[in-house]
């Protein structure tokens, strides 16, 4: 990733906020102490007041100018005041009509007229800098802006209102508190101090462990929530997995047909199952063949099962049990899986022991109808770990969260091991004292510059 120089805290920055395509309005967001000065060289209100008259929170209807004096466009100037701004900071917002060159020349002119080029992020990482956003809550408007779903974005909304930040402070009070009592019960002997226990000590520390635990467990669910799940319809020829594909697209993405073998190569689309976004792939039938060009495709769905994150194994209800069957289900075993036994709307001929014998959840529907489809969404999210995620009620949801809780989960393992081997009350604090350091640096209380640069470097310009 290319590296930035973020600017100093008293320069006034300046970016497009909107997005790089055709609109009805573009937005370029200036931010900093001399926003209105710069707005004010651009700007020109149609009533002759000027942004230095105006309260917070008030707009401006004018014309926008290049420093020739050349009409740019009609423009809405919206006046924001520090603090009470996003950035914590004055900010003026620039709305013009959408167009990409007319916004980049308004773009060009408030540069022009003094302000500096935002870098990724650098809207944000000036409220965090300023203490409007704490750093969970600031990662998550990009989770915000990058969701895909309806839980994807309950989860982003849910960060943004400081969800994660709650239960881990909870935590890190609790540890807090126990630290404390910890140095005075030692440092203080005489004075009337309640004692330590080694009971009431555990019970302290193994129920943050456990909150902490529950977050680890629930973050793979999460990641699948935002990210997606690679997925691979896989089965023999003509069990219905393009009919399957074009169920789960809402659209004919594959092409069905009586014929065995239609399907060649990967067909590939994304869709919401459960709120989880699946990127699909629909494989070539896996079974034994000498035709070059199917063997071809044969060898590329194995592989694409192999490397999936889930794996929908399709099964034809109206036919036995073969070895083109039982080759496919030792292929996937192990694997994150759902057996799916298709057209139960025609006579049953499959003995569903065999698939029992190798896949734990099975369902049955009928892709052509889509009876079962509700069955299938449940097993997903059970194979996920999903369904029982709660996105609104605050998760990990970067790598860079994740490793400061693990720490401090660790932290907390050595704790506990160290109380139930006997040993003193200073190793135990120690161990306390690094997990409420780890849950310091997660919500950003304590953390090295480098660490918040890289952060909001991930974030587009104009955020």
């Amino acid at each position: 990733m290319e590296r930035f120089a973020y600017h100093a805290p008293g320069d006034t920055i300046a970016a497009i906020s909107t997005a790089q395509a055709p609109a009805a309005i573009g937005v370029v967001r200036i931010s900093g102490p001399r926003a209105r000065e710069v707005a004010g060289r651009v700007f020109v209100s149609a009533h002759g007041k000027t942004l230095d008259d105006i309260r917070g929170y008030r707009a401006l209807f004018g014309h926008a100018h290049d420093a020739d004096g050349a009409l740019i466009d009609e423009v809405i100037a919206l006046n924001f005041r520090a603090p009470a701004s996003f950035t914590g900071e004055d900010v003026v917002e620039l709305s013009c009509h959408g167009g990409l060159y007319v916004t980049r020349r308004l773009l060009r002119a408030v540069l022009r007229a003094g302000a500096a080029p935002a870098g990724p992020g650098e809207f944000t990482r000036r409220a965090f800098l300023n203490g409007k956003l704490g750093l969970t809550e600031a990662e998550s408007v990009m989770q915000i802006v990058s969701a895909r779903g309806e839980q994807a974005a309950r989860a982003a909304l849910a960060g943004h209102g400081g969800a994660l930040e709650k239960k881990i402070r909870e935590v890190r009070e609790t540890l807090t508190g126990a630290a404390a009592h910890l140095d005075a019960w030692a440092d203080y002997p005489e004075d009337d101090v309640p004692a330590v226990t080694a009971g009431g000590l555990e019970k302290t520390l193994g129920g943050a462990k456990s909150r902490l635990d529950a977050l680890l467990r629930q973050f793979e669910a999460g990641r699948a929530l935002r990210e997606g799940v690679d997925t691979v319809i896989a089965g023999k020829p003509n069990v219905g997995k393009s009919t399957l594909m074009n169920l789960l697209a809402g659209c004919d993405r594959s092409i069905v047909t009586r014929y065995a073998g239609t399907t060649r190569d990967v067909v590939e689309d994304t869709v919401l199952l459960g709120g989880v976004p699946l990127r699909l792939a629909d494989t070539a039938g896996i079974r034994r063949t000498d035709d070059p060009v199917e063997k071809a495709g044969v060898s590329r769905a194995r592989a694409r099962a192999r490397s999936a994150q889930l794996v929908l194994a399709v099964f034809d209800a109206s036919r036995p049990w073969d070895a083109d069957d039982r080759g496919l289900a030792e292929e996937v075993r192990g694997l994150p899986c759902v057996a799916v036994v298709n057209k139960i709307d025609l006579p049953q001929k499959l003995d569903k022991k065999y698939i029992q014998h190798y896949f734990k959840h099975i369902v049955s529907i009928s892709a052509a109808s889509g009876e079962g489809l509700e069955s299938l969404t449940r097993a997903v999210l059970d194979v996920l770990d999903a369904a029982d995620c709660d996105p609104s009620q605050g998760a990990l949801f970067t790598e860079r969260q994740r490793d400061a809780a693990r720490r401090a989960d660790e932290s907390l393992g050595e704790a506990l091991e160290a109380l139930r081997a006997g040993m003193t009350f200073d190793a135990v604090t120690i161990s306390v004292e690094d997990a409420v350091s780890a849950l310091l640096e997660l919500t950003g209380e304590k953390v090295t510059e480098e660490v918040v640069d890289d952060v909001f470097r991930r974030f587009c310009v104009g955020k």
